[in-house]
């Protein structure tokens, strides 16, 4: 089977794989998706993008002792500062078990939905006096008996906000939304988690969610806190992208440009040379020089001459019929003498008297011709 592609577009393919065997988070990149599921499709998996759940100050962008090498990383002529952020609200995550879920393979019966509706009542009101581990009791009795219904884990949730617990807050967010994607308290609760947590990006898509889906004056306050931060680090994604694929492409053209000298100098080393074989050997610009020779022009005016040249050329052993003949042979040995000087002209009239080494006669040039018993015992 033969190779689909120019061996030359090679390089630049290796290029751009050994980029991302380098830093796998390239294929997550919008615009390399095509990539990434070319991966997939024979089996093959990329490593998800890994997001740190202890709060930063800052986001660096230059390379630390502990941090893998990456391409933006390791731009020593980066002039982009740290990434500033305010942390003003930001709590440690919380890590206790996961919460009780309800099974949702269980079908509630109009008494159970009617005993969750009291339980969640009964929630509310512990809620509002600040019973925290009582209400949440009450909403997982609620969502026992009627495990399908998104708001019971969404207010579940917001409880656990009540206590700092952002993590536990998601995870009932997470069911809800899993339940009823539209759900306005599941993306506001989750918003709120993950601005407590520090997850700028993620807790303003879902505070604008909340917002659109019912607008609520909290949700809003919320979202108006998270955007100042959530824009920072968009723009400074974009940069980063923007970095990363200008190094690629850069590396690219390199690569093509290496690829392209690499073929013009193997071109030029497997050209045929432009002189005759052997050194010292002349050229047939040298045979037309010789040839422009007044007396030679003179002497191929002659038609015998002329047509003697055209018998020996096409045969240099028909030479043998002319050494009789002092008109062509005094030409042949002149010619000879100045194309082929004393050793003689070797392999003979280029394109014409090739086949005679040594010059017309044996001995070079000016030798006697060959007598009439050549070859004969």
């Amino acid at each position: 089977m033969s190779l689909p592609i120019n061996k030359e577009q090679l390089a630049p393919l290796k290029v751009f794989t050994d980029l991302c065997m380098k830093n796998p988070q390239l294929l997550h990149l919008p615009d390399l998706t095509f990539v990434k599921e070319f991966i997939e499709n024979f089996g093959g998996t990329v490593p998800k993008t890994k997001e740190d759940e202890t709060p930063k100050t800052k986001i660096p962008t230059e390379p630390t002792t502990n941090e893998p090498e990456n391409l933006d990383n390791s731009d020593p002529e980066s002039d982009e500062s740290d990434l500033e952020l305010d942390m003003t609200g930001v709590v440690e995550p919380d890590n206790d078990p996961p919460q009780k879920m309800g099974n949702l393979s269980h079908q509630p019966t109009e008494d159970e939905i009617n005993e969750s509706q009291v339980k969640r009542s009964e929630a509310v009101s512990a809620f509002v006096e600040k019973d925290y581990d009582k209400a949440i009791n009450l909403y997982t009795e609620a969502i026992i008996l009627n495990p399908h219904a998104a708001l019971l884990y969404a207010k579940r949730g917001q409880i656990y906000l009540a206590l700092n617990k952002p993590n536990a807050c998601i995870r009932d967010c997470n069911k809800a939304l899993e339940l009823n994607p539209d759900s306005a308290a599941g993306h506001k609760f989750r918003g709120r988690a993950n601005q407590l947590l520090g997850n700028w990006e993620e807790a303003a898509n879902d505070l604008r969610l909340a917002c659109q889906f019912d607008f609520d004056e909290q949700a809003n306050d919320w979202l108006r806190e998270v955007t100042p931060n959530a824009r920072k680090i968009e723009e400074h994604k974009r940069k980063k992208e923007r970095k990363t694929l200008e190094k690629i492409e850069k590396q690219r053209q390199e690569a093509m440009k290496k690829a392209r000298d690499e073929a013009k100098a193997r071109e030029a080393n497997s050209r045929p040379s432009q002189t005759d074989d052997g050194a010292g050997k002349p050229s047939m610009s040298d045979f037309y020089q010789y040839l422009n020779d007044p007396e030679v022009m003179q002497a191929f005016q002659d038609p015998e001459v002329a047509a003697a040249f055209v018998d020996i050329s096409s045969n240099p052993a028909n030479i043998l019929k002319y050494q009789s003949n002092p008109k062509i042979m005094s030409l042949i040995s002149k010619v000879s003498s100045k194309f082929g000087g004393a050793g003689g002209m070797a392999g003979g009239f280029p394109g014409m008297m090739g086949g005679m080494p040594g010059g017309f006669f044996p001995g070079g040039a000016g030798a006697a011709p060959p007598s009439d018993d050549v070859g004969l015992d």
